[in-house]
């Protein structure tokens, strides 16, 4: 059974940083087809950045460079290092992998950026 498990979220200033991590259990664990998501209140769920199957790089316009995703094998979990936080970046976090034609999440990490 694949789960993934994020963690990381919390309060930071803006103009601060937060990694967020993602941990990957049930499958063998690839970078690739892995995402993360946001979703802000009374917002739709928004690509944040992810790795195609074919190893693209996808990001929303927000990122701006700020934003970048990474992965350990050996621990089986994917990152989110985000940096220069503004208070619209304020969401729960998902971490997202496709298999095949199945979609997996996990429950999400809050993150909310304020002074």
């Amino acid at each position: 059974q694949v789960q993934l498990v994020e963690s990381g979220g919390g309060l930071v200033q803006p103009g601060g940083s937060l990694r967020l991590s993602c941990s990957v259990s049930g499958t063998a664990f690839s970078l690739f087809g892995m995402a993360w998501y946001r979703q802000a209140p009374g917002k739709q769920r928004e690509l944040v950045i992810g790795l195609t199957d074919g190893g693209w790089q996808n990001y929303g316009d927000f990122v701006e460079g700020r934003f970048a995703i990474s992965g350990d094998n050996d621990e089986n979990t994917m990152y989110l290092q985000m940096n220069s936080l503004k208070p619209e970046d304020t969401a729960v976090y998902y971490c997202h992998r496709r298999i095949g034609a199945k979609d997996y999440w996990g429950e999400g990490t809050l993150v909310t950026v304020s002074s």
